[in-house]
């Protein structure tokens, strides 16, 4: 690593609200470049836009959110913030890795959009950050599948969403996003080919909220299955009909992906090997 990018690195900017408008923009506009159309249904249960500081939605304490979004391809998260953003000015948050946040390049402009690092070997700081940040009105974006389902069906959850809500006192918004994985996802690279004109189903469910003394497990079963339900929506009406064995389609559909028995196997290796650190 050159002296450049070790500065680069070592650089740590504080959040930025014009500096995440920009990101939203460039996503925006190259959205417009490859006329990908993004299909959303539910936008009316996503909360009131409430006021903006400038441009951007206003924090309030009391006001905030925790965003739950699938993860079956590298692109999820991006559809989401578009839709959120269109309805309400919101700048989410984002649960993002060490790993990407030790980044050179990223890890400063992940921090100067105001993201939340989280280092899974001291994950109480992370959990706390966001915590702060739910109670000053915030919106923490949260993938709660942990990494790619490789079988394109929402996966086990980790509790982390469910338990930030009912401590913050805040609901769950479900989003699921189908289609993006055909773009970008585990072991499929980027196509301009498949990405020009493609259509991403973006489904918003209702806002889940928790009692204090809520059953965090069987909670987080619900949320697993409003996310499952936001996809079966998007496969319902999905405008590409694919062929048969498509690899992006799920096996109970006679796609081409893994089957849930061979999925839970993968994890379980990749686990055992430590890769599940790096998706």
């Amino acid at each position: 690593m050159s002296r450049l990018t070790e500065r680069i690195a070592r650089w740590q900017p504080q959040p930025n609200d014009r500096f995440y408008r920009m990101i939203v923009r460039s996503g925006q506009a190259l959205r417009f470049v490859s006329q990908i159309r993004i299909i959303a249904t539910g936008q009316e249960n996503l909360l009131p836009p409430g006021q903006l500081n400038g441009k951007s939605r206003r924090p309030i304490p009391g006001q905030g959110a925790v965003v739950a979004i699938t993860h079956f391809g590298y692109l999820d998260f991006a559809f989401a913030e578009l839709v959120v953003w269109e309805h309400a000015r919101a700048q989410m948050r984002f649960l993002i890795t060490k790993g990407a946040g030790s980044h050179w390049f990223a890890g400063p402009a992940i921090r100067a959009a105001g993201h939340v690092i989280v280092d899974r070997s001291a994950g109480s700081a992370a959990y706390q950050g966001a915590l702060e940040k739910l109670r000053a009105g915030e919106y923490v974006a949260i993938l709660p599948e942990a990494g790619v389902s490789r079988s394109y069906t929402v996966r086990e959850l980790k509790t982390g969403a469910v338990r930030l809500a009912v401590e913050a006192g805040v609901p769950i918004i479900p989003i699921s996003v189908w289609g993006s994985h055909r773009l970008m996802s585990r072991g499929h690279k980027l196509s301009l080919r498949t990405v020009f004109r493609a259509p991403v189903r973006v489904h918003v469910s209702k806002p889940i909220w928790h009692d204090a003394d809520a059953d965090v497990t069987r909670e987080t079963a619900q949320l697993r299955a409003e996310l499952q339900d936001g996809i079966d929506r998007g496969t319902a009406n999905f405008p590409i009909d694919p062929e048969p064995g498509a690899w992006w389609q799920p096996a109970h559909r006679g796609g081409g992906a893994m089957t849930e028995d061979e999925r839970i196997a993968a994890d379980a290796f990749d686990k055992a090997s430590g890769r599940h650190e790096r998706q």
